[in-house]
């Protein structure tokens, strides 16, 4: 599933949802949770999928004997996330909040020898991949602003930073990413209000600000057909897709 259709399902869940949670609310008088805005911190936490991205710049480095590189993240698959929640109030339609937690997730490189044949006897001078494994701490920092209240549900959306470290080991593949970045992130979601909680579903874009591409790799200093990966590749830039279940 490429990422087009990534952003279509997530959007058509979410629709799905608002929907049911929505229906025959219009003529609905009684208002669930009335002051829970009006609370000047709260908390909650979250559950959801991420699906990691890496934009990666080749720079077609042609070896000594005459292989060029060329590495990419073709398809993606979904990562699990878990984070608590604290919400400070600062105004009528603005929030500010806080949202540590886990992001779990993989991203499969695929490299193609653009000067190799398909059909050689040994794939591997054509054809590789790498699987990356992560698992992030992060902490985002997010100003909620939302729309005027509509019976039980108000649309909002977000802006922020978040910063990430990866717990994971390093092993020695053939391209390492940096353990630290930093990503600005964007996104829409729906505060839903329920007799008992709020249930707040929300799509967020992360865009990565470093390159994250760990070119000195001393422990491949004796292993040129893995070094020549690192040296194919001018840049690596983080991204993700998340979509998360806000319970508050």
């Amino acid at each position: 599933m490429n990422k087009t259709r990534q952003i279509r399902a997530f959007a058509l869940l979410v629709t799905m949802l608002a929907g049911l949670l929505c229906y025959g609310q219009d003529n609905d008088k009684i208002l669930n949770r009335a002051y829970a805005d009006m609370k000047r911190v709260h908390f909650g936490f979250s559950v959801g999928m991420n699906f990691q991205d890496l934009n990666i710049t080749n720079n077609g480095l042609v070896t000594e004997d005459g292989q060029s590189w060329f590495a990419d993240v073709p398809s993606h698959s979904p990562g699990f996330c878990v984070n608590v929640l604290g919400d400070l109030r600062l105004g009528k339609h603005v929030n500010l909040r806080l949202s540590p937690g886990m992001y779990f997730g993989n991203k499969v490189v695929k490299y193609i020898n653009a000067y190799g044949n398909p059909d050689d006897l040994e794939p591997m001078n054509y054809r590789q991949s790498q699987n990356i494994k992560s698992a992030y701490v992060v902490i985002p920092l997010d100003v909620k602003v939302s729309s005027l209240r509509y019976h039980n549900m108000r649309p909002y959306f977000t802006g922020g930073v978040m910063a990430l470290y990866d717990v994971g080991k390093d092993r020695p593949d053939q391209l390492r990413l940096k353990n630290m970045d930093v990503m600005l992130t964007v996104g829409l979601g729906c505060d839903f209000y329920l007799p008992f909680f709020k249930l707040c579903p929300e799509v967020k874009f992360c865009f990565g600000l470093r390159n994250v591409l760990e070119r000195n790799r001393p422990d491949l200093q004796d292993s040129p057909e893995m070094m020549r990966f690192t040296e194919s590749v001018k840049k690596v830039m983080n991204s993700m897709v998340v979509l998360t279940f806000y319970f508050e």
